[in-house]
């Protein structure tokens, strides 16, 4: 069958763009490696190979002054000591990867993180889920790992640094709290849950990213007819992961035992008439501005593993605050 004109365009157009993308990560892994060798040089040469030492500040200096002569203005002295500091950082490998398959200005960021396990994590997640560098910086500032290790035992959270945010179960992908600041709501309740939702349909790219691995759109306010009765839940999604439906509803209140009993209802009808026999079970999610632990407990059955309550903000967290808990914990 003859192409058409538009579509033979289009082929063309493809196969140049995805040449250009090959072409551009080869360049950005090699310059990447290449920086990481020029901060090896730096550090034999300015301190004798001992982290120790002190700094030589001439050679920079003078480094710099030569090297844009030659290469231009990313040679800067700032740079050069970006450079310097990659390879103190990454001189002995933490992490699974074996090669820097990062943006340069992706590693920069990684540098500044001092705890190792940390900035292990977030460079695996970065790598896997092609995070941005805003994304990535995103996800740091809402202490994406503390949530996560807070949920998880002392073995496990050692696992983070090594796998990432591994999906094996239920638990492993609920967050508490979830971090919506990018719908641009304030943090006082002066919205309504239709306007949340709207939000985070606008935003449906970030709340993805939010919600973690595996997540797809399926649906908003789906109808569920029970004895001529109508029910709507807010959003559906399915993980491929858990190869199960999740479904969330929104309360911009405190969550009361009400809530969770129209939740169990929800799900009940999902297992039902929703999921097919070789998907798993439905995952309810409900997300409350505010809630009562003990009220959670004794509302659901002591082997729950299908309905979860969580906190939302809708501004950054004070990052230390997470830290301190983990700390805490600990």
């Amino acid at each position: 069958m003859k192409l058409t004109d538009n579509q033979f365009y289009k082929d063309i157009k493809d196969l140049l763009n995805n040449a250009r993308s090959k072409v551009y990560q080869t360049i950005n892994i090699t310059m990447t490696k290449t920086y990481f060798e020029v901060g090896k040089r730096i550090v034999e040469e300015e301190q004798g190979g001992e982290k120790r030492a002190q700094y030589g500040k001439a050679l920079i200096q003078n480094l710099s002054k030569e090297l844009i002569k030659d290469f231009g203005k990313g040679f800067s002295e700032q740079n050069l000591k970006n450079m310097r500091q990659f390879y103190l950082v990454y001189e002995k490998r933490q992490t699974a990867s074996s090669e820097f398959k990062l943006s340069w200005s992706h590693y920069i960021f990684l540098t500044r993180i001092e705890n190792i396990d940390e900035r292990n994590f977030y460079e695996i997640e970065a790598l896997e889920d092609a995070w941005s560098l805003r994304e990535l910086k995103r996800q740091f500032n809402s202490g994406l790992f503390e949530r996560l290790a807070l949920s998880k035992d002392k073995s496990k959270v050692k696992e983070l640094s090594s796998k990432g945010q591994a999906i094996e179960k239920i638990d492993d992908m609920i967050k508490d709290p979830y971090i919506l600041e990018f719908v641009g709501l304030p943090e006082v309740s002066s919205y309504t849950e239709s306007e949340l939702e709207q939000k985070l349909i606008d935003k449906l790219e970030n709340f993805l990213l939010e919600l973690g691995k595996g997540f797809t759109f399926v649906s908003r306010q789906k109808r569920l007819t029970i004895d001529e009765k109508h029910f709507r839940v807010d959003l559906v999604f399915y993980n491929r992961f858990l190869k199960s439906f999740v479904i969330i509803d929104l309360k911009i209140g405190e969550l009361k035992h009400q809530d969770i009993g129209q939740m169990m209802m929800y799900v009940n009808y999902f297992d039902r008439y929703e999921k097919t026999e070789d998907e798993n079970p439905t995952v309810g999610i409900i997300l409350c501005k505010d809630k009562s632990k003990t009220l959670v407990e004794l509302t659901l059955p002591k082997d729950n593993n299908q309905i979860y309550a969580s906190k939302y903000l809708t501004v950054l967290p004070d990052k230390e605050e997470f830290k301190k808990l983990l700390e805490e914990r600990e």
